[in-house]
């Protein structure tokens, strides 16, 4: 079994063994397909054949030509995928999700202090004052849309926080992008940590000492960690545990003991 928990920003992702893939299954069903997700894999199939992404490993792995992507996340967030195995499955699924049948919670670890817990009712929008495109930022105006995000401290120690968040709308990077405005962005985030030319510097050189220096991880520590549906037709709970480097993160930097970590994610 490979361990990739951390890949070398800038580096190219390697492809998914195999072995893998029964490690990173939570659940499966005659419907759905629930999966695991490192922090270094994309989901949708890319130029660099099947098995550089989660989707396209999965059809090779279980030698099926069609699968319906339910939920997605981010290369560098980590956590549970939803994966439906025929049509009836997805679109009861998906329903679900455009309506606002299903709530989804994240642990993200930030930097800073965040002393109670907070909605975060803030529109979002293109970031007009930033090179990069395809930044957002909270700002009123043309292209904002309403956002809220719901983050709830639930360890806390030197100067970092473990938080348990629930975005209650759906948009571009909005954890990110509101963590960064509430004054704590998420650890090892390129593009919303406070400096973005932490990201043009990594697409245009990879992983630098100035990186190195500026990023306590090598990806953003962000991870989805549950899916509760409640709709007429799909009344479910998929959960994923805290990924192995933002556990270590805790016990490490952080210095929490795994005690407090265990009370802390059960709370």
């Amino acid at each position: 079994m490979s361990d990739f928990s951390f890949v070398p920003p800038g580096s190219t992702p390697p492809k998914v063994d195999p072995a893998d893939l029964p490690h990173w299954l939570l659940e499966e069903d005659a419907d759905y397909l629930v999966f695991d997700k490192p922090g270094w894999l994309v989901c949708h199939p890319s130029k660099n054949g099947p098995w550089s992404s989660l989707v396209g490993a999965v059809k090779e792995w279980r030698g099926l030509e069609v699968l319906h992507l339910v939920s997605r996340l981010d290369r560098e967030t980590s956590g549970i995928i939803l994966i439906a195995k025929h049509y009836e499955a997805a679109s009861a699924a998906q329903t679900a999700m455009e309506r606002r049948w299903v709530t989804k919670t994240y642990y993200a670890l930030l930097k800073g202090v965040l002393p109670e817990p907070i909605m975060v009712d803030q529109p979002l929008g293109p970031d007009e004052t930033s090179e990069v495109v395809v930044k957002t930022a909270v700002r009123e105006g043309p292209g904002s849309l309403p956002s809220a995000t719901f983050f709830e401290p639930v360890l806390a120690n030197a100067g970092y926080v473990l938080a348990r968040v629930q975005p209650h709308t759906g948009r571009k990077h909005q954890i990110r992008a509101h963590a960064l405005w509430l004054g704590c962005p998420v650890v090892g985030d390129k593009m919303y940590g406070g400096d973005d030319t932490l990201f043009l510097e990594f697409i245009a050189h990879g992983w630098t000492p100035r990186l190195a220096k500026h990023l306590e991880m090598g990806r953003q520590a962000l991870h989805a960690a549950r899916l509760d549906f409640r709709s007429p037709k799909l009344t479910r709970v998929f959960a994923a545990p805290l990924a192995a480097d933002m556990r270590a993160f805790v016990l490490g930097p952080m210095g929490c003991t795994e005690a407090q970590l265990a009370a802390a994610l059960t709370c």
